[in-house]
């Protein structure tokens, strides 16, 4: 062994004389010192074991040669591959809104539940954070985190792929429906809030229209996404007419019509037309569109064509039938043979076990026909019902309003 101090002290006095001998060779001193750093290092850490050699400037010569040949030979490479690349053609433009359909289509997956698909959704396509998300609905972050953390899992157990599937893929179509629902439920729930202090929440309803004009584009030739889309349009042009000027809900035949965005419905019937200009029998989102677009053509709210719409809910009944469908097919046969004929639906509804019983909407609605009939104390019920039942700061407030006002009106007896 040799003592490390005098080691050290021959690497130094050598270290220039090997780089001065190298860079002379090559042509260059910076591309020159790594080389000789590396081979000073490797000659600190194998001469005390080894003994240090009997030409040692000559040792760390042949070293340091070598790892600089080695990297002018990398180097080289690396031209060279630069070079080919830059030969080659331009790839075509095929942008990352590529990858945010085959997201949306990964996270839509149908072995998810809907709530983890929109959390899932939101997180990798939309770009909300867990703790926005948790907050959009009324979730501890954990909980969330949880709900997403299942849903990659799930999603790894599934084998699911990283691609939008082609239209005439078996699973295509059931791919299809789950993602157009997710866009729908992310619709909804930006534009009516299902808890918090504020109606709307435009973050998520600006992000499922623009998925949706993305799904669009990709799939032209599929009615229902085109539906989803005139439907969404349809319904986000009322959005400026909605609330008041403190944010209090505005309902539809109240709303200042003046107000709602010309643009939008243009665009949403123009699309809408054109769907229906296909062969097929329409799906739910057309139809739901339809019914849209028929309140979006009244320029008074007694100028809306009820009967129209009735015969829409039914066709909708028929197509995906569901509680809330019949709830609001309710509101329309109300609209067009009187509020006794809604009341009686609901009641039927009711019988076949209802929408969900402590729904707020299914109280809200029956509090409006109710009022509509004369049924002051029922209708008062039903309203402080609704009132107890949503979370929704906007909604509560709006039905305790209609419920003191009604209570006021009834000389403020029960």
């Amino acid at each position: 062994m040799t003592d490390q101090p005098v080691i050290e002290d021959l690497l130094r006095s050598l270290a220039p004389q090997v780089l001065g001998v190298l860079a002379r060779r090559s042509g260059g001193v910076l591309e020159c010192e790594d080389a000789v750093q590396e081979a000073l290092i490797a000659a600190a850490r194998h001469w005390p074991e080894q003994g240090v050699p009997d030409n040692p400037r000559g040792w760390l010569l042949q070293s340091a040669t070598r790892r600089h040949t080695d990297r002018m030979r990398s180097e080289t490479a690396r031209r060279r591959r630069e070079d080919r690349v830059a030969r080659e053609p331009a790839p075509p433009p095929a942008p990352g809104a590529d990858d945010s359909l085959a997201l949306l289509f990964m996270c839509c997956h149908p072995a998810l539940t809907p709530a983890s698909a929109i959390a899932l959704t939101l997180r990798a396509v939309g770009g909300l954070t867990t703790a926005q998300i948790a907050a959009a609905y009324l979730v501890p972050e954990a909980t969330m985190a949880q709900r997403v953390s299942r849903a990659k899992q799930r999603l790894k157990a599934s084998s699911a792929v990283f691609e939008v599937p082609e239209p005439g893929a078996p699973d295509f179509p059931e791919r299809l429906r789950c993602v157009l629902h997710v866009l729908y439920l992310m619709f909804n729930e930006g534009y009516t809030a299902s808890g918090g202090p504020d109606l709307h929440r435009v973050d998520l309803s600006d992000e499922a229209v623009r998925l949706a004009r993305r799904l669009h584009r990709e799939l032209p030739a599929e009615p229902e996404a085109a539906g989803l889309l005139a439907l969404m349009l349809l319904t986000e042009a009322r959005r400026p007419a909605r609330t008041g000027p403190h944010g209090e809900l505005v309902p539809l035949a109240e709303q200042d019509r003046t107000r709602w965005d010309r643009e939008l419905i243009a665009e949403g019937t123009a699309l809408l037309v054109g769907t229906f200009a296909r062969r097929g029998r329409p799906g739910e989102y057309r139809l739901q569109a339809a019914i849209a677009a028929v309140h979006d053509r009244a320029a008074r709210a007694e100028d809306t064509d009820w009967p129209q719409i009735l015969g829409l809910y039914g066709l909708l009944e028929q197509v995906a039938g569901s509680p809330l469908v019949t709830l609001n097919r309710a509101v329309a046969l109300a609209m067009v043979d009187g509020p006794t004929a809604g009341l009686a639906l609901l009641d039927h509804l009711d019988a076949d076990g209802g929408p969900v019983p402590d729904l707020h909407r299914a109280h809200a609605v029956r509090a409006h026909l109710l009022e509509t009939a004369g049924d002051t104390a029922a209708a008062l019920h039903h309203y402080r019902a609704a009132a107890a039942r949503t979370t929704s700061v906007p909604e509560q407030r709006y039905l305790t309003t209609r419920a003191a006002r009604l209570h006021q009106h009834a000389g403020g007896r029960p």
